[in-house]
């Protein structure tokens, strides 16, 4: 329900105030001074405050700045018995809606009221949105309990709290965007712009031009000024994703950015000076790009002073359970269907696939799952053909084929590389097997 408090040391008023904004559906909490107001705003979900400009404990121009600084989405009007040109600018400078003369302005009161009740519920939802994006986004969100996943994550976090450049690392598809997003919501600067952009998707005059911005009359179709994401993330946080995709002279002034906070828009001369964190993401060896000429050796230190290997998905693949439980109860409820069982086959299935999409092919597949199920039940007939071919399913009692023993051995020796984190010897002193007989099933196997 739309509730105002009014605040005012005058009992009278107050009574017939509340009487008048009751009787048009609002509900009313009254406060006689400051003090009580504060406590009042903290114990009820208040949407307005209607409030005296001479209290007993303090002034009410004074008062709008500390009810908008510890309640940004309460929306105040001040009342006064008389009107004071100085007082009405302050307090608009202090963030009140508007400022009204008791007794005059009577008739303008219920108007105001939900006028100022539509901004104070606008502001609201943005905080709900703001509150679902940090809780999307933070690191509490992402799934995984494998050791890989937990050391990527503890990294992020220490990380986070800095302004130092993170590079993140890791194959298509392992989250790096979602780790990006996490470090800035953990950082000194999550009340600021987090700006991301894929450089392999822009032509190398495109990509600069969103990057640094440019001048009217810069090139052909620039017929006016435009902010470049540098400056849309000044005091934010700037994500490059596919940094190893940008092209050397980019690199080059992306350099001097990270160097002196300066850079010049395409098309003028006077440079720019922005305070921006950067986070980097790529898929490729940035020391072989580098080798080969086409990543700046300068730049790649300036960039990794702090790196972070996101771990493939086949390298954790305890972690597939709780993913495929996390996706199914997503695209279930967007389908309006209700999943109810998971086999363990189908979970057996994805845990010996490659995934060299990893979590993002993960996703798809499960998407693709929940649309073709016309029961409550996942199944293995419902993934990808190429999946299926592994079916460790039902033998009827069937003596087992030589094709479903080697899956069984190929997922056995998954489960033990992901134990040791990929640590060959480790891996054949567990399986009791020598050394060359792993590398041998390895390569029969197709296990990188």
């Amino acid at each position: 329900m739309k509730k105002v408090l009014i605040i005012d040391d005058e009992e009278k008023l107050r009574t017939l105030l509340s009487r008048i904004i009751g009787l048009e559906g609002f509900e009313v909490v009254q406060a006689q001074d400051c003090k009580t107001a504060l406590k009042k705003l903290e114990q009820h979900d208040i949407d307005i405050a209607l409030c005296d400009v001479k209290l007993p404990d303090g002034n009410g121009v004074e008062l709008v700045a500390t009810i908008k600084k510890k309640f940004p989405a309460v929306e105040v009007i001040l009342l006064t018995a008389y009107g004071n040109i100085p007082d009405g600018v302050q307090a608009i400078k202090n963030g009140a809606f508007d400022y009204i003369t008791k007794g005059d302005d009577n008739n303008r009161i219920i108007p105001l009221l939900n006028r100022a009740l539509e901004k104070a519920s606008l502001a609201k939802r943005v905080q709900q949105l703001e509150k679902q994006l940090i809780h999307k986004y933070s690191f509490n969100n992402i799934i995984g309990n494998s050791k890989q996943i937990k050391q990527a994550i503890e990294l992020a976090r220490k990380v986070a709290a800095t302004d130092t450049t993170v590079l993140l690392t890791g194959e298509t598809g392992t989250g790096k965007e979602v780790f990006a997003q996490a470090i800035h919501l953990e950082s000194n600067r999550a009340n600021n712009h987090f700006v991301a952009i894929n450089c392999a998707a822009f032509s190398k005059d495109l990509l600069e031009s969103e990057l640094f911005g440019h001048k009217a009359g810069a090139f052909t179709s620039a017929v006016k000024d435009q902010k470049g994401l540098f400056e849309e993330a000044n005091k934010g946080t700037l994500f490059l994703d596919e940094i190893g995709e940008m092209a050397p002279d980019l690199q080059t002034k992306l350099l001097r950015v990270l160097e002196t906070g300066t850079f010049l828009q395409v098309g003028d001369t006077k440079p720019t000076k922005v305070d921006v964190r950067i986070i980097a993401a790529t898929n490729r060896d940035l020391k072989q790009e580098i080798a080969a000429g086409h990543f700046r050796e300068d730049l790649f230190y300036r960039i990794s002073v702090f790196a972070i290997q996101l771990p493939a998905l086949r390298e954790r693949i305890v972690d597939i359970p709780l993913l495929v439980n996390y996706f199914v109860a997503s695209y279930a409820l967007k389908a309006n269907k209700k999943i109810e069982i998971i086999e363990p086959t189908f979970i057996q299935l994805l845990q010996q696939h490659h995934w060299n999409g990893n979590i993002r092919e993960l996703k798809n597949v499960i998407e693709r799952s929940i649309i073709l199920c016309n029961s409550n039940t996942l199944s293995v007939d419902l993934l990808p053909g190429e999946m299926q071919q592994y079916n460790l399913g039902e033998t009827n009692n069937k003596q087992l084929s030589a094709f479903d023993l080697a899956s069984a051995e190929k997922l056995h020796i998954l489960k033990v590389l992901n134990h040791t984190r990929g640590n060959k010897t480790e891996t054949a002193k567990l399986l009791n097997i020598a050394l060359t007989t792993l590398y041998r099933k390895l390569e029969e196997y197709k296990i990188q």
